[in-house]
């Protein structure tokens, strides 16, 4: 019963790790930068770079997690 909940952990986590990666903006400004582009005009270049600060936030904790539940599944394996 528990390696079914933390599988369906791990996968939730795999799937918010994906999304808040695609969201941050890169060398070319990905998606964030389409989104928080029309936000800047109305808000200032703070607004785009608190998003930013807090999508890396959120990239490390997911990772955290990741890492965490993957640790878990191998010991329970054994």
């Amino acid at each position: 019963m528990i390696t079914i909940i933390v599988n369906i952990l791990h996968i939730l986590l795999c799937l918010v790790v994906i999304a808040v990666v695609l969201l941050q903006a890169g060398r070319s400004a990905g998606i964030s930068g389409a989104i928080a582009g029309g936000a800047e005009t109305f808000f200032g270049k703070n607004k785009g770079r608190d998003i930013e600060s807090k999508l890396s936030r959120y990239t490390g904790w997911c990772a955290i997690g990741f890492i965490v539940t993957s640790v878990f599944l191998v010991f329970l394996l054994k």
